[in-house]
């Protein structure tokens, strides 16, 4: 059975609690561990922080897919952990720390086991100092023995050709790359400008191919995209190794990868088929249930009355399988029977289909970023820690502008037209049920007037099973900084208004400005005018004049956290409409709103107790 990766960290000393309670509380890590708590009264014991002998520790957590954050001399983790290291195909990632969380230097297991990237995204998190020493790093190179994973990618071949692989690509030698599945917008990185792309028609021999991308079963250097489902029936009660061995032996008929394995499809009836679903989860391959009248309406080059009699479709593995590859699948491995040797029980029909794209929900992940108003000291912790995450970069151009300069050579930017917002969240989406960690940009914070409400509406329209994971992450919106500019505008209740009009009726945005006007509410303006809108904001002067006094204090700050920015405060009587653009946003204030010393003010109300 695959074992579920963990994140420990460890310290050698009490100077090490609050670093790791910091851990621990933001999730870095999934439990903590500490070599002496002698010192700790017991109103000091802390819940979750187990004592332990550090070697005691290393015997327990050394797995190779465990992450270990040691919090102390690097010196002393070299020496403790120095029997245990095997080679960088056993040993469990190493990161060390001091404990003001200054530096984060990955000791072991930086490309394989992913040590370098958790490394990062902790210094981003703590914003402390990456340390990193591996060739791909310093050159800025593709790590190509451990960059698939971001893209929902899982990685086979020899060891030896891997480790002959890297050395060739430390020493500057032309690679030769073939890869027939998965995304090819990696290729568009400049860190790959030293490999040599072979398309299919000029595909060269096997023994000329330095890293092959795709499904086929290779001996060498070798990522295997999420690109063959397998249907399945079966006999019930039947067992295991059954299950396992016909599976194996479709794969090697086919010559296909057990690597490349999207999922598992079958008829619901079989949901608590023990073996089957044993197989599924010792190997990490996701089931796919669809029921009888499902499945019936697929056309199948192999239907059966006895199956039909049997499950009230005439079909299953291969229309499981056809049905789960969806449009453009193809089928590769009609219906093939496997019949139980003497050790075992039971009957397998297996099928296999070939999908267009990688299908990995369970991996992909999809990150709603706001990049703050527009400098990087207003993007959020949260925010760039997703960001260093992911490999792909999804936005609006200016936007992605103003993160440019965090981005890694490894990382893919796409770019998107402004008015192409459902197009952009479609493009996300699909790429995360690949597999693929993606990140969705939004200016100011992507769930006020961003990219988070329509892109969690395309994802709830997905059936459960095909969704990835989907995670907001908060942002500084352009109204907040613009608060923060002016004084306190926003310090009693308040709302905001968007005055466009292509998704909302204008009929409906005049009765929200009559309300707010009406309710006395401090308003900020989002999207007060543009080239083809230029005539909202004056009709929405109008009706605010209608409930407020012409000398409530208006303002108007434009370019927030750019070198333009420009901040100015008037009246609703005098306000200049004609110098308002996209870019800018309004702060109306309410009838107890004043300025004074330039500074925009409503107040709370304590001076009246």
């Amino acid at each position: 059975m695959i074992k579920t990766p963990k994140r420990i960290a460890f310290g050698f000393s009490l100077s090490a609690l609050p670093l790791l309670e910091r851990l621990q509380a933001r999730k870095h890590v999934d439990q903590i561990f500490i070599s002496d708590t002698s010192a700790l009264s017991v109103e000091q014991k802390i819940e979750g922080l187990v004592h332990s002998i550090p070697i005691d520790f290393i015997k327990d957590h050394w797995q190779k897919h465990n992450k270990l954050i040691f919090i102390g001399s690097i010196g002393a983790v070299v020496r403790l952990i120095s029997p245990f290291v095997i080679s960088k195909e056993n040993d469990p990632a190493i990161v060390v720390m001091d404990a003001k969380a200054k530096n984060v230097i990955t000791l072991l297991g930086g490309h394989k086991q992913g040590g370098d990237r958790f490394a990062d995204e902790l210094a981003t998190a703590l914003a402390a100092e990456a340390i990193f020493t591996s060739d791909s790093f310093v050159e800025r190179r593709i790590p190509l023995d451990c960059f698939g994973e971001g893209w929902g990618w899982e990685r086979g071949g020899d060891i030896s050709h891997w480790r002959n692989l890297m050395i060739s690509q430390s020493r500057g030698e032309k690679n030769n790359i073939f890869q027939s599945q998965g995304s090819k917008l990696w290729q568009s990185l400049k860190a790959c400008s030293n490999y040599s792309f072979i398309e299919e028609k000029d595909k060269i021999s096997s023994e000329n191919i330095d890293l092959y991308i795709g499904q086929e079963n290779r001996n060498k250097c070798s990522w295997h995209p999420p690109s063959i489902i397998i249907g399945i029936g079966c006999v019930r009660n039947t067992d295991e190794k059954m299950i396992e061995r016909a599976i194996k032996e479709s794969f090697s008929k086919n010559r296909l990868s057990l690597l490349s394995i999207s999922g598992i499809a079958t008829i619901d009836k079989k949901d608590d088929e023990i073996g089957l679903l044993n197989v599924s989860k010792r190997n990490a391959w996701p089931m796919y249930f669809f029921s009888s009248h499902e499945l019936s309406k697929v056309n199948v080059p192999n239907p059966s009355d006895v199956v039909l009699n049997e499950m009230g479709t005439a079909s299953v593995a291969e229309a499981a399988a056809i049905l789960r590859g969806a449009e453009g699948g193809n089928l590769i491995q009609e219906k093939q029977i496997y019949y139980s040797n003497e050790d075992e029980f039971g009957g397998v029909t297996i099928a296999l289909v070939e999908v267009e794209k990688p299908f990995a929900p369970h991996k992909g992940e999809l990150h709603l970023v706001g990049s703050g108003p527009g400098n990087l000291e207003m993007l959020t912790s949260d925010s760039r820690s997703a960001l260093t995450r992911c490999v792909a970069w999804l936005g609006y151009s200016p936007y992605l502008n103003y993160l440019d300069s965090i981005r890694r050579h490894d990382q893919v930017r796409l770019e998107s037209k402004l008015t192409f917002e459902k197009d952009r969240c479609k493009q996300a989406l699909n790429l995360a049920k690949q597999g693929v960690r993606v990140a969705l940009i939004s200016s100011g914070d992507s769930g006020i007037y961003g990219m988070a409400g329509l892109a969690l509406e395309l994802w709830l329209n997905e059936s459960v099973e095909c969704r990835p994971l989907l995670q907001v992450h908060p942002g500084i919106s352009s109204f907040q900084m613009a608060a923060a500019k002016l004084g306190a505008p926003f310090m009693n209740d308040f709302c905001s208004i968007s005055l466009s009009d292509l998704l909302t009726p204008w009929k409906q945005i005049e009765k929200r400005i009559e309300s707010a006007a009406k309710g006395d509410f401090v308003i900020a303006i989002f999207n007060p005018k543009s080239i083809k809108r230029d005539w909202q904001l004056k009709k929405a002067f109008d009706l605010l004049l209608q409930f407020r006094k012409p000398s409530t204090p208006v303002a108007m700050a434009r370019q927030l956290g750019r070198l333009e920015e420009n901040i100015e405060i008037y009246t609703l009587e005098s306000f200049p409409i004609n110098q308002v653009d996209m870019l800018t946003i309004l702060v109306v204030g309410n009838s107890q709103s004043i300025v004074k010393n330039y500074k925009f003010l409503t107040p709370r109300g304590y001076f009246n107790n």
